[in-house]
């Protein structure tokens, strides 16, 4: 198969087209707008429905319709956009209901500016609106693989009946690369067992999230939670690069990972055993994998763009194991590999918790 040259966004847009997307609602905000004015013209050329909302919080309940009448959904949006859809994302996970959900991140809080961030990863994996509920969470780090996950994307949300998050940034958003546009065998999953179709010929079904009787809620968060328990036993996906002499580990995802592995190929010319663990689900975090390399490593180093967010959970798996550093540049700081090298370099700081490079 050709390759061919693509933008970030543009691989999302026409990786969903193929996937069988038929319902878009989103509205404009940099650095995803390629992502709305692509679908303007693509999803109606398939058959599909495309509506710029009024609103983020619009839009997300759009989906939320769409969704529960058994099509498959997106919405796509930056991170104040995101914000707003958070009280959907909320009624979407609650009541079972399939969506891809985009969010190429830009620096915050408040409007910030369009660079591309990584200070929305406790909003994706901790659950950014109200209640107990998870996303599956993906992380790509290169415009490949935005195109691999966002198919792939689809199929889990309708897999597990829940919400699935692409998590990028204004950098691999704007990205351009050359792109296999390969589409693997998409499955069927009936959905005739809870879709609102129209009840002719069958009883009426309704989609609720407001739980009332007595217990009923709890007995259906405890639910939500065995699917996500499963999450971690079935869907748990990463990389690993120079493991296998590695003293030193570093824990870096997205468009982070991609600088900081050129910076770690250059340490490790210089003699320097350092590798890298990239994690490609945030939800669900690949705490085993991490947890049996502090049995052996005495040192990991985590490298996010943002002021220390993954670093909470590296500590978690590590638990007390092994030393954790944390790299962090916020604000949609345009950082080099250059800086990364210089940060890695002096992993040897005795300082805990933060190596910041000015």
């Amino acid at each position: 198969m050709n390759k061919v040259l693509m933008k970030g966004n543009e691989a999302v847009a026409e990786a969903a087209i193929k996937a069988g997307l038929k319902f878009y609602a989103g509205y404009p905000i940099t650095p995803q707008n390629e992502i709305p004015e692509y679908l303007s013209k693509r999803l109606p050329e398939v058959g599909g429905v495309f509506i710029q909302a009024e609103s983020e919080i619009a839009a997300a309940n759009m989906i939320y319709g769409a969704s529960a009448c058994g099509v498959r959904v997106m919405t796509s949006s930056s991170s104040p956009g995101i914000s707003l859809k958070q009280e959907a994302i909320s009624y979407m996970a609650s009541a079972e209901l399939p969506a891809v959900i985009v969010n190429m991140m830009r620096g915050g809080p408040g409007l910030g500016n369009i660079s591309g961030s990584q200070a929305d990863y406790f909003q994706a994996v901790k659950g950014g609106g109200h209640g107990d509920y998870r996303l599956l969470v993906y992380a790509p780090f290169s415009v490949q693989e935005l195109w691999d996950y966002t198919i792939l994307a689809f199929e889990k949300a309708d897999e597990w009946r829940n919400p699935v998050m692409i998590l990028g940034d204004g950098v691999i958003a704007q990205m351009m690369e050359p792109v296999i546009p390969k589409v693997p065998e998409l499955k069927f999953f009936d959905k005739t067992s809870w879709a609102l179709t129209g009840a002719k010929g069958r009883p009426s079904r309704f989609i609720r999230t407001l739980l009332m009787a007595e217990g009923e809620l709890e007995k259906h968060n405890w639910k939500l939670q065995e699917k996500y328990q499963r999450w971690k036993e079935k869907e748990v996906r990463y990389e690993t690069y120079f493991l296998d002499d590695a003293e030193v580990v570093v824990v870096a995802f997205g468009s982070a990972a991609r600088i900081t592995l050129s910076a770690i190929r250059r340490l490790r010319q210089e003699g320097l055993k350092i590798g890298l663990l990239r994690p490609i689900t945030l939800f669900p975090f690949p705490e085993e994998p991490v947890r049996q390399l502090a049995q052996e490593i005495e040192r990991f180093i985590v490298v996010e763009f943002n002021v220390g967010q993954m670093v909470e959970d590296v500590k978690l798996a590590v638990n007390g194991m092994a030393e954790v550093y944390l790299y962090g540049r916020p604000g949609g700081s345009i950082v080099t590999a250059e800086d990364v090298y210089d940060a890695l370099a002096k992993y040897t700081v005795s300082e805990k918790v933060y190596v910041t490079v000015k």
